[in-house]
């Protein structure tokens, strides 16, 4: 069944290549497809176009595809194009004619694209919700190790005395930035294109308001044309806010490998998570942060890879727009799954809370013997150049007690203001709005 077929058979390798993937990715929307469909037929009978018994047969019925959805009871059948042809198909065959006019009013350029957005919420506040427990998990252990020193590194050589606390709760507070570029990103996300047809408008009398008030959106596309031109962009400007948060992990990754080598020996994860080598019998290699790495590094590549398939179609649908469902759909399951092996990983990880004894460490105290100079009135340049003197002499003896006092230092880790700024950003979602307005949809 195809929404446009007109009696002509199509060959079946050009039906194959223009299909593609798209059943499958459609799977992942469908329950969003029936949402829109609930809101749609309700604002139909409220401009004349469906009878309140129809709307009332049409509501039961998409409710009960709604449950067969989560159900896990749903499939678009064989020779059904897309999740749009499989909804009305079936109700057509369960409710007759009726079924027929859900599709009055909307194309489904205008279906897919609210589904996109439906979709997009949802995933987005799983992101967001894992997010946090990653956030939650950095701040504990930032809190449980702000007193253990490590090496800071510039230019990998050894720079200035760190902390594991502040170490952990560097990437807590990276995290806060990376929600807050996801926050902007829903915003873009949580505007309804219902009403835009195929890009044109209708002559129906749609109450787009309507469908947007039903659908929990903040506002509307208002011009049908951009609504439009909003695919592609929609999903490349959430891809980058995805790509943020991949890349606080790939660095984060690649910390912990680099920390887990012998010669570092910062940190170590328990034999169970680590694997080993089919020839090398003491090793015990940290695979999970390097696939770690790996996976976000691909979610990084995605923006681009969307931005190619879009950047140069002018105003109007083309069918490009199909294969970004194939790079958008799945980078939600795959960075959720990174978050959560980070989190697992990281309660369980082991800190050498000895490191600092090492005779190779002794020059990390420098820059505090040159401010102990300066302190005690020696100016800076000749400070520097008099401990510099000593370790050049091999004269060089810290003292090893450190006393970083100021905001964000070893000292004073601001971990309770990173996590008020962190709850700053969750508060500006308002996913109480979208979830409350499906909630009625879906429950009469």
């Amino acid at each position: 069944m195809k929404l446009w077929e007109k009696g002509i058979k199509i060959n079946d390798l050009i039906e194959s290549f223009t299909i593609g993937k798209d059943r499958e990715m459609d799977l992942f929307l469908a329950k969003f497809d029936v949402i829109g469909s609930l809101a749609h037929i309700r604002m139909l009978e409220h401009i004349g176009l469906l009878t309140a018994s129809e709307l009332a047969l049409l509501s039961k019925e998409l409710r009960t595809i709604y449950r067969e959805v989560a159900d896990g009871k749903f499939s678009i059948e064989e020779g059904v194009e897309d999740i749009h042809s499989q909804v009305e198909l079936l109700l057509t065959k369960r409710l007759g004619e009726i079924g027929k006019k859900i599709h009055s009013g909307r194309s489904r350029n205008d279906q897919v694209l609210l589904d996109l957005k439906l979709f997009t919420r949802d995933a987005i506040q799983t992101v967001t919700e894992n997010t946090v427990q990653l956030f939650h998990t950095l701040i504990a252990q930032g809190e449980r190790y702000k007193n253990v020193l490590m090496p800071g590194y510039t230019h990998l050589q050894v720079a200035m005395p760190s902390s594991f606390g502040l170490w952990f709760s560097a990437y807590a507070e990276s995290l806060t930035d990376d929600l807050r570029l996801l926050q902007a990103a829903y915003q873009v996300v949580d505007q309804n294109p219902l009403g835009s047809a195929a890009g044109y408008g209708s002559s129906f009398p749609l109450n787009r308001q309507m469908t947007t008030d039903l659908l929990g959106f903040e506002t509307m596309n208002f011009n049908v044309v951009y609504a439009q031109m909003g695919r592609g962009k929609m999903e490349r400007t959430v891809l980058f806010a995805l790509a943020s948060i991949a890349s606080t992990l790939s660095r984060l990754a690649f910390d912990v490998c680099l920390f887990m080598s012998q010669n570092f020996d910062f940190v170590k994860l328990p034999d169970e998570l680590t694997t080993g080598s089919s020839i090398m019998p003491h090793k015990k290699n940290p695979d999970v942060f390097e696939l770690l790495r790996a996976h976000c590094n691909r979610i990084q590549s995605l923006p681009t890879q969307m931005l190619t398939v879009t950047n140069n179609l002018p105003s109007g649908y083309f069918r490009d727009m199909q294969l970004t469902k194939e790079l958008f759909i799945p980078a939600f399951q795959e960075l959720n799954e990174c978050i959560g092996i980070a989190v697992f990983a990281l309660e369980n990880i082991k800190v050498n809370e000895h490191i600092l004894e090492d005779e190779k460490y002794r020059y990390l105290y420098s820059v505090e013997e040159v401010n102990r100079l300066v302190l005690s009135g020696t100016p800076f340049r000749d400070a520097y150049r008099e401990v510099g003197a000593s370790i050049e002499s091999n004269q060089f003896n810290p003292d090893k007690k450190i006393n970083h006092t100021h905001e964000g230092s070893i000292g004073n880790l601001c971990l309770d203001k990173i996590e008020t700024k962190m709850n700053q950003v969750l508060s500006e979602f308002n996913f109480e709005k979208a979830s409350g307005a499906i909630d009625v949809l879906l429950n009469g």
